[in-house]
This record gives C-alpha cells, sequence and structure tokens, in this order.
C-alpha cells in the first residue's frame, strides 16, 4: 500500500459504519480527528458503537432501503453547503440462504436497492458538496465476487447482469438480469458488480464536466469476524449452523479470511492515500496463500469493464430513483 497519506483533517460522509469493517474504520478516522457524517438506520446503535454526537460525529438516521429517506438526508447537507472530501458507500448487505426476496419502502428488491441504488443516487446529489473540497474521493466497497473468475465468485451461480431485463419491468424485479427465480447469493454479486459499473460511468460524467475526483473501488477479501455483528449477520439468522461451519473451515481452518482490524486499516488507508489520482481505481486483497493476502490494483471482470453496460445500469439507475421518488411524492 502507498505510504503518501493526508496529514490535514477531512469531512468524510460514511454509510455502514455501526458493524464490521466500517465500525473499525470510522473508529479508526474519529481518533484521527476527523469529521464524520453517518448515514445510518439506528443512530443510537449508532452512538454505543461511537459514541455521543459532537462537532466530529454527525449521525443522520437514514435507511437506505427508503429512497425518501436517502433523499431527504442528502438535501439537509445539501442546505448546509459544507464541503464534503470524501464519500465512503461502506454499506452491503447479504441474506444468502434466504429462498424469498426482499424488497424496499419503494418495492425494489432489497440488495440493489440497498448497494447499488441507494449509493447512486447519494453520490449523484451530493456531488455539488465534494466540488467544493480540493482533494474530494469516492471509496466504494466492492468485493472480488463480482468476478466469476475469483474463489468466491465461483461458488454458486456467477455475476451477471445479462441485457438489465429486470429493470424493465421498473420495480418488482427479483433479479437485475431479469430471472424470475431469486438467489439471494447471486444477487448480492450482482450488486457488486453494479457497484464496479456504476463507478466506472461515474468516472466518465466526471471527465465529461472536467471533475478530477478519484473513484476508488476495493475488496477487502473475505472478513468473517468472531461476533455476531459483521456482514453475514443476516445469513447466520437464516442457517445458523451452515454459517459456523462455513465460518470455522474458511477463518479457522484454512484460513482463507481477513481480519475486521485488517479490512478497516485498509479503508483508512484508501480514505486518506495521495497516491490515487483521478480516474477509476480498483483494488483487491488477493488471497496468496494461508493467512497471507496482497491489497493491489487489479482487474475487474470483463463485464465490469463493459462501458456500454455501465451506461446503460447507470441511466436505468436513474429512471428508477426518479420514477419511485416521484410516486412517494418526493420533492426531486
Amino acid at each position: 500500500m502507498g505510504d503518501l497519506m493526508r496529514a490535514t483533517s477531512m469531512r468524510i460522509l460514511m454509510t455502514g459504519v455501526t458493524s464490521g469493517i466500517g465500525l473499525d474504520a470510522a473508529r479508526r478516522l474519529l481518533a484521527e480527528g476527523h469529521e464524520l457524517i453517518v448515514l445510518c438506520r439506528d443512530p443510537e446503535r449508532a452512538t454505543q458503537r461511537l459514541g455521543e454526537a459532537t462537532d466530529k460525529l454527525q449521525l443522520l438516521q437514514t435507511d437506505l432501503a427508503d429512497l425518501t429517506e436517502v433523499h431527504e438526508s442528502c438535501r439537509r447537507l445539501l442546505r448546509l453547503n459544507q464541503e464534503l472530501d470524501a464519500m465512503v458507500l461502506n454499506a452491503g448487505l447479504q441474506y444468502a440462504g434466504d429462498k424469498r426476496p426482499r424488497f424496499s419502502a419503494q418495492g425494489i428488491e432489497l440488495t440493489f436497492a440497498v448497494n447499488h441504488l441507494s449509493h447512486q443516487h447519494i453520490v449523484n446529489q451530493l456531488l455539488p458538496l465534494m466540488t467544493l473540497s480540493n482533494n474530494g474521493r469516492i471509496v466504494i466497497t466492492a468485493s472480488e465476487v463480482h468476478n466469476p473468475t475469483s474463489g468466491g465468485g465461483r461458488v454458486g451461480k456467477p455475476a451477471s447482469l445479462g441485457s438489465l431485463h429486470g429493470l424493465n419491468n421498473e420495480r418488482g424485479f427479483v433479479m437485475v438480469d431479469g430471472s424470475t427465480s431469486f438467489d439471494a447469493d447471486k444477487a448480492y454479486k450482482d450488486s457488486k458488480l453494479c457497484n464496479l459499473l456504476f463507478a466506472r460511468q461515474l468516472v466518465t460524467k466526471l471527465n465529461q464536466n472536467q471533475t478530477a475526483i478519484p473513484v476508488i473501488t476495493w475488496s477487502p477479501g473475505l472478513v468473517i469476524p468472531r461476533s455476531s455483528d459483521g456482514f453475514f449477520r443476516y445469513s447466520r439468522q437464516i442457517n445458523p449452523l451452515g454459517q459456523l461451519l462455513f465460518a470455522f473451515v474458511a477463518r479457522d481452518l484454512l484460513r482463507l479470511t481477513v481480519s475486521v482490524e485488517s479490512a478497516g486499516e485498509l479503508l483508512v488507508g484508501l480514505i486518506s492515500r495521495d497516491d490515487l489520482g483521478p480516474g477509476f481505481h480498483y483494488l483487491n486483497n488477493t488471497l496468496k496463500g494461508p493467512g497471507q493476502h496482497q491489497f493491489l490494483d487489479t482487474q475487474t471482470s470483463p463485464e465490469a469493464s463493459d462501458q456500454s453496460l455501465a451506461i446503460d445500469l447507470f441511466e436505468r439507475s436513474d429512471e428508477l430513483i426518479r420514477m419511485a421518488l416521484k410516486e412517494s411524492n418526493t420533492e426531486i
């Protein structure tokens, strides 16, 4: 990892901070004196984990599964008109093992709504605040499972968005590729593929507007904490014995995993590094052997590099957001 770090305090917006990697990173950033604006569904839980709100910690109650709440929180920040030095989009939802799809407040499949759609809307709304900063950057937590040739990507059905046929139905779709058979594991993989495609098209739009901002996507590797918190908390509720066995084999027996602390440190590094210039970046914490990982710039999957698909996804997602907000009687 590069050793060029910012010395000045930053104003950072974050999602996904009440457990796992995001919580560890948020604690580190606060300890370093940075100012955090946290979008969280449960401010009381965030307070228990991070401490009371101060001039360095602002908690905005925001359910990422409700575009109306996301929109209102963004409008509130826009009214303040204070610069953002970084947006860290870390929230990620997976409920692998569940046979039934779940839906957001606007009737959109939950994994797609939380992991992709809400984050696209946050960036689109708050970019004006980032242009007020001289050192703005966007960091998006993706996953190597977007790539069908990766270790996690080979397990189960591979990520693929097809021709986005699911989005033809506007809302009520269960899979982005249009399949009517729900697969929670594939839905998560697809959402991480969406993250990368969104980042690519975002860079294109920034370039068109002559806005020089790094858009950094990354994969932390497989993180399985010993606590009941973290990324796999929903999957544990659905299949507790299966998840317990999976954790033992992957974490303790084969040593394939990364600790929450190591991943949190990597995330803080991405926020602080000065050696990642404007444009698209994808860094992967690649498994090299038992207990050994290497964090490097990496190629995405071919589908995640498809610029025409990136354009189509971006435009259809924007239209879906506009339609959902309009039907919720939300002023756009």
